[in-house]
């Protein structure tokens, strides 16, 4: 038997301490008004951009002690706020704030025979843990969504960006106790300790839902280590199929949009797969195209770098991408289906037989049609942001939005109504 550590010990208490603050706090958000939800949303988007030089000078501690660190140029991007990001992420807070408000939707609802009139509300998780890594953003879209939808939110970034976390945090629960809402609506656990992420995801009864967000790594942790409801994000590898009826021009524009736009998100294009029927023709022009932009081709053709298993599975994050002659719609559909995770495929086609095939077929939670995979996004779709894409298929699927941060109950109304014995 493992016996735990006084350090162990403190760290576990830490994180339970923080759930259960958070959870009188979802209480107060579950009987928040629209109205009061979303003025705390735009005091808190105000706030940001008052404490814009603040979180840039966090922000570029972060980037200097990641540099030092060796940490990849893709993963620095990830990592980097900009005064126009900070002004996104805050438009972002305010896009939520225009949405409709989830809560006490009416899913469905009838009238019995006895009378009894059966009404199925949607009504907030309540405690929502969120593990993450870099991407100092996902803090501030978390905090939004949590809010909207009445949730309280525990966040646990990586290290590397603790600096700009707590700068975030401390922004976002100021602006919260201003509107008389509970700070505690937000928190950010430590991040030096990975024990900490243990404790949160294992705490049954404190917590109601994680989700994991970043590389497969950290989600195939989360997911094999929780004990409480945990919804998988987004691997992404990510297939653009260029059909035998596709348009070279489209497809090009698509593929580098897709591949380029920014490499280092999960909905970046990690393989193309070319059609047999038009590779004299398309395979030049497109591989022409990606190694202009400074891509490392990756495949089983002269000129690349020799492609095994893990190149085909792979989710490169970088300016790599895999190159395969598919023969026809049929070993594309296989393709995809056997080394997909799930996330988003698109194909590039005129012909729409081939189109409906393929989006029927092709099991993913987002399927493209002459559309770049940089689509599958929340504030893409219209969702204002996104607290993940699931690429699993309970209980949501693709970009999360509000509605997803809800379950239901169901509400009875009677007048004495009583069941036969």
């Amino acid at each position: 038997m493992t016996v735990e550590t006084t350090a162990e010990s403190d760290v576990r208490e830490a994180v339970h301490d923080a759930a259960r603050k958070a959870r009188v706090a979802a209480r107060v958000l579950a009987q928040a008004t629209t109205a009061e939800k979303n003025e705390a949303l735009h005091a808190a988007a105000d706030a940001l951009l008052a404490a814009a030089d603040t979180v840039l000078a966090a922000n570029g501690e972060d980037l200097v002690a990641a540099r030092a660190a060796g940490t990849a140029e893709s993963l620095l991007d990830r990592l980097r706020l900009t005064k126009d990001r900070i002004d996104g992420i805050a438009s972002g807070l305010r896009q939520v704030a225009g949405l409709p408000d989830p809560v006490g939707d009416v899913v469905r609802g009838s009238t019995l025979p006895n009378g009894l009139e059966i009404r199925q509300v949607r009504v907030p998780l309540g405690v929502v843990g969120m593990v993450y890594e870099a991407r100092p953003n996902v803090t501030v879209d978390a905090f939004g969504l949590a809010l909207k939808s009445g949730n309280a939110a525990l966040l646990r970034g990586s290290s590397s960006a603790a600096r700009s976390n707590a700068a975030l945090v401390a922004v976002l629960r100021d602006a919260l106790a201003a509107q008389g809402l509970p700070a505690d609506a937000v928190q950010l656990l430590p991040s030096e300790d990975r024990a900490g992420v243990t404790h949160l995801i294992q705490a049954r009864g404190l917590v109601d839902v994680v989700i994991p967000r970043g590389g497969a790594g950290l989600i195939n942790a989360v997911v094999r280590d929780a004990q409480v409801p945990t919804i998988e994000t987004g691997t992404g590898n990510c297939h653009v199929y260029v059909h035998a009826a596709a348009d070279l021009d489209m497809a090009e524009q698509i593929l580098i949009n897709a591949k380029t736009r920014r490499p280092s998100v999960c909905n970046a294009a990690e393989t193309v797969l070319i059609d047999s029927a038009i590779a004299d023709t398309a395979l030049p022009r497109l591989t022409q195209a990606l190694t202009d932009k400074g891509i490392t081709l990756h495949g089983d053709l002269p000129g690349m770098v020799p492609a095994t298993d893990a190149d085909w599975g792979e989710e490169y994050l970088t300016l790599d991408i895999a190159v395969k002659v598919v023969d026809g719609l049929d070993a594309a559909v296989d393709h995809i289906n056997t080394w997909g995770t799930g996330h988003t495929e698109a194909i590039v086609t005129g012909d729409l037989a081939a189109a409906r095939a393929f989006t029927g077929r092709v099991d993913a939670a987002a399927v493209m049609v002459n559309a770049s995979t940089a689509f599958t996004d929340g504030e893409q779709f219209g969702f204002g942001a996104e607290i993940g894409i699931s690429t699993q298929k309970l209980h949501a699927r693709g970009p999360m939005g509000l509605p997803e941060l809800t379950t239901t109950k169901w509400v009875v109304w009677g007048e004495g109504q009583v069941r036969p014995v």
